[in-house]
């Protein structure tokens, strides 16, 4: 409780980059590396870049398996460039994050999610594992220039980093832990488990409004609970394209082949995604909506999830959402029944009030109810379909110098 009292107490973050920061290639893409090649056309320039996001949370969960915490989610990002020659940018990037000392020691509440083990190799039922702390990833890449001004080669290694399937990373997105403190119950179900990957290789192609995207890993993942930064050899790949159709309209495809070498078994993954957002009379309408699969994978032949997030602001009010549908097994949340793949649902309403402003940082004050819509072989386990309130405190924002 202290040492999560503390962090939020002690944290200067940041994130968040307005479309006014980098142009129409900024509307949808919450990561600073996408302004690099607009930014690479003034060349020289020199960069250190510090945002990040930070949440101070009380729930409380009904039912069976319902608890009360307090848990502060959170993520921080150092970033640092510079032009280099005509047509390089090197870009260092340092992601982290203390959620080993600032969740509960059964995971962030959370009903029906899964993912992970702890220490003494018991899994993360009901729960969002943290993440490893206090290094999430580290990055090093190359972006290089091409004839068109937007036309760039991106070469990158990360010791620990994104591989190239998914979708936007829910800690990235808008719609995402930039509102919502939780994570989405489909991260492990084919979606965004792979922006925490190790020995990371990858390079991506963008022409004019299409990437293409590719990336070797090894398969193993980090975990919560040791502080480290392993090497591997890369045993699996990523293949992922995105089309930008206009400044306000995207889509991700993406597929994986991952090799376990802990089970000595391999699967795949899939991913699609649309990405949206509208401004019309002093309001902006951000809407994510995405498929996941995983094949293979926690003795299934497949595992589905369907995900619609969207974020309506106006002035200083947020009001925003989530939708999920997906499958989970009995095995996997530790329920004595038939271990058949069944559809779970969740539907989550929140707002968020934007409170102080400092710069590019703010302070907000937010809340938001849950809904878990359990099948019948479940429901004995979690004694109905549950609700979870939950309130919060938030700190974001970004902070930028030249050097």
């Amino acid at each position: 409780m202290k040492i999560t009292l503390l962090f939020f107490c002690s944290l200067i973050l940041p994130l968040s980059v307005s479309a006014k920061d980098c142009g129409d290639m900024e509307v949808l893409d919450h990561d600073i590396n996408m302004c690099m090649p607009l930014a690479m056309a003034d060349m020289p320039m020199k960069m250190i870049m510090f945002h990040g996001n930070g949440f101070l949370v009380g729930d409380h969960t009904e039912g069976a398996r319902g608890r009360s915490n307090l848990a502060a989610p959170n993520m921080e990002m150092l970033e640092i460039g510079s032009s280099v020659g005509d047509n390089h940018y090197l870009n260092v990037e340092l992601m982290t994050t203390f959620e080993k000392w600032t969740f509960p020691h059964r995971g962030y509440p959370e009903l029906l999610q899964v993912g992970e083990e702890d220490e003494n190799h018991i899994p993360f039922v009901d729960a969002q594992h943290p993440h490893s702390s206090p290094i999430m990833g580290l990055t090093f890449s190359d972006t290089i220039s091409l004839a068109h001004e937007k036309d760039h080669l991106k070469l990158f290694f990360a010791p620990r980093g994104q591989t190239t399937d998914g979708p936007i990373a829910f800690m990235h997105r808008f719609t995402g832990q930039m509102v919502n403190p939780d994570a989405p119950l489909g991260h492990h179900v084919g979606q965004d488990v792979g922006h925490i990957s190790s020995s990371v290789v990858g390079a991506a192609l963008t022409l004019n409004r299409t990437t293409i995207e590719a990336s070797t890993f090894h398969g193993k993942e980090p975990k919560p609970d040791v502080v480290d930064l392993p090497m591997y050899v890369p045993n699996s790949w990523a293949l992922r394209a995105i089309q930008e159709f206009s400044p306000t309209t995207k889509v991700m495809m993406s597929l994986a082949y991952v090799r376990d070498t802990e089970l000595d078994t391999h699967y795949w993954r899939t991913s699609a995604s649309l990405y949206t957002v509208q401004n019309s009379g002093g309001c902006r309408f951000d809407n994510t909506l995405l498929f996941g699969m995983i094949s293979g994978h926690d003795n299934t032949s497949q595992l589905n999830s369907f995900l619609e997030e969207f974020a309506l602001t106006h002035d200083k009010n947020i009001l925003w959402g989530r939708i999920e549908v997906l499958e989970r097994t009995a095995d996997q949340l530790f329920i004595a029944a038939d271990d058949k793949p069944k559809w779970v649902e969740a539907l989550t309403v929140g707002y968020t009030r934007k409170l102080l402003n400092w710069k590019e940082n703010e302070l907000r004050v937010g809340a938001s109810l849950s809904r878990d819509f359990i099948p019948a072989d479940f429901k004995s386990a979690y004694g109905g379909d549950p609700f979870t309130e939950k309130v919060f405190l938030q700190v974001t924002g970004m902070n930028m110098w030249d050097i």
